[in-house]
């Protein structure tokens, strides 16, 4: 037997952690919110605009951070992007109480960080595009995204217990210095191709290459990266691409009310006190993780059952009209510890889907993974970025309830956008791009030769 390893999945581990920090980074402000309400005279609808700027930098840049890692790599650029929001992150502590403008400084760092953490995901959905066959794609996504759950479930204990030993600035300093650490080991560890790494196995790199979506090249250069990109005209006139955006801006809608207000809902709406507020609050994260995973799994194997139309999109429809079912429940319910808990089942339900979105662009578009996984995902930031705002508003005026019903209505038009998907009409970049072997190979979901080019 030919000995073969497994450092693809060692690197899918490496970018659950890289997942689980960039969360880390992103939720500890809403658990610092009340004390830096508190200290710089902030009422929730300025600390809304903060909790905004990060997901605007996020979104605005997600198609640009996509598109440097189609053409340098994920090595690179994840562990750029990583040093870049490690800064920002300490620079939220550094921001003076006592300074005129306080508010627009915190837009301004918060801004910036979430545009350095905007390469996080388009990376590394180039690394699975690059690295993982497709019959592994819905469980190597779920270990990812379930760093999104273990990162912001971890929030909550850790920066509780930072701010009520050390104060509430203490806090992004330690998620800083995690980071960084982090994100150098990345750097140490990974590489572009599995044709780059010296670790990797003749046995392991054979299984990885009969199970892509693209042919890759034995040493990619950027020249070349970029002469297999799919055209931008072709990415923007794709059903596919257009549904996936809708549907996940949807999603990030709803997420983003959990990473966002969830917190400070339990303790000033529902009357928590701090610790009670700090452990029920992890709830929705733990169930995202958990969902992760077993989205994940059960993503490939119904592919593999049943085709991608039942395994990625059935799936992820389904997943979300029970999130909207969750959601819209929990928030009648009168009992706190009760309404945390139906609301996690939510939180939980929406994340059986995420696998689906991720493994969907890395399926259509292969080499352009990155730039289109980015397009989709500023969707689902700029509606995280409503959220920020618009949620509070619409609680100040008609009640959380509204709020929490307002989000399980886009849980259903998320649901209905997934018809319009079909993973089979894989993007293709143009023919004569390249005299080198570029072109897309038939789909291994396919039940035909060739798969359409769009």
């Amino acid at each position: 037997m030919i000995p073969t390893t497994r450092v693809r999945w060692f690197l899918v581990f490496w970018l659950f952690v890289l997942s689980a920090v960039s969360y880390l980074d992103r939720v500890n402000i809403s658990i610092a919110g009340g004390a830096i309400v508190d200290a710089y005279h902030l009422t929730d609808v300025q600390l809304g605009k903060v909790f905004s700027a990060l997901v605007a930098g996020y979104a605005l840049f997600q198609t640009v951070g996509g598109h440097l890692a189609d053409r340098f790599g994920p090595r690179r650029v994840l562990a750029g992007g990583v040093v870049w929001w490690g800064l920002f992150t300490a620079l939220t502590a550094l921001v003076p109480s006592n300074v005129a403008g306080a508010l627009w400084l915190f837009v301004a760092v918060r801004f910036l960080l979430g545009a350095g953490e905007a390469v996080i995901y388009p990376a590394a959905n180039q690394f699975v595009a690059r690295w993982i066959p497709v019959r592994e794609r819905g469980i190597a996504n779920g270990w990812i995204f379930a760093g999104v759950g273990a990162g912001a479930g971890l929030t909550p204990p850790l920066i509780t217990y930072l701010m009520a030993h050390y104060g509430w600035r203490s806090s992004f300093w330690v998620c800083a210095v995690i980071g960084l650490l982090a994100g150098a080991f990345w750097f140490v560890a990974a590489r572009d191709t599995p044709e780059e790494h010296p670790r990797v196995s003749a046995a392991e790199l054979a299984l990885i290459r009969s199970g892509r979506t693209v042919a890759q090249q034995q040493s990619p250069t950027v020249e070349s990266r970029e002469k297999v990109l799919v055209p931008w005209k072709r990415v923007v006139r794709s059903r596919e691409v257009w549904a996936l955006t809708i549907s996940y801006f949807c999603y990030g809608y709803v997420a983003w009310i959990f990473f966002s207000w969830f917190y400070r809902y339990l303790a000033k709406v529902r009357g928590l006190d701090l610790k009670a507020s700090a452990f029920y609050s992890m709830l929705p994260f733990l169930a995202m993780l958990v969902c992760c995973l077993l989205g994940g799994t059960i993503n490939d194997r119904l592919t593999k059952w049943r085709g991608p139309r039942i395994g990625r999109c059935a799936l992820a429809a389904f997943a979300m009209v029970v999130a909207g079912i969750f959601i819209a429940f929990g928030s009648q319910v009168q009992g706190a510890r009760v309404a945390s808990i139906v609301l996690a089942g939510g939180a939980g339900a929406l994340y059986l889907s995420q696998s689906s979105f991720w493994s969907v662009t890395a399926d259509i578009a292969g080499t352009s993974a990155g730039s289109v996984s980015g397009f989709m995902n500023m969707g689902g930031q700029i509606g995280g970025t409503v959220t920020g705002s618009l949620t509070p508003w619409i609680a100040a005026r008609y009640g959380w309830t509204a709020s929490f019903l307002t989000a399980a209505f886009l849980c259903l038009v998320g649901a209905v956008s997934w018809i319009a998907v079909n993973p089979l009409n894989t993007l293709k970049p143009d023919h004569d791009a390249s005299s080198g072997p570029t072109e897309f190979e038939a789909h291994p979901y396919a039940k035909t030769p060739h798969v359409a080019q769009r």
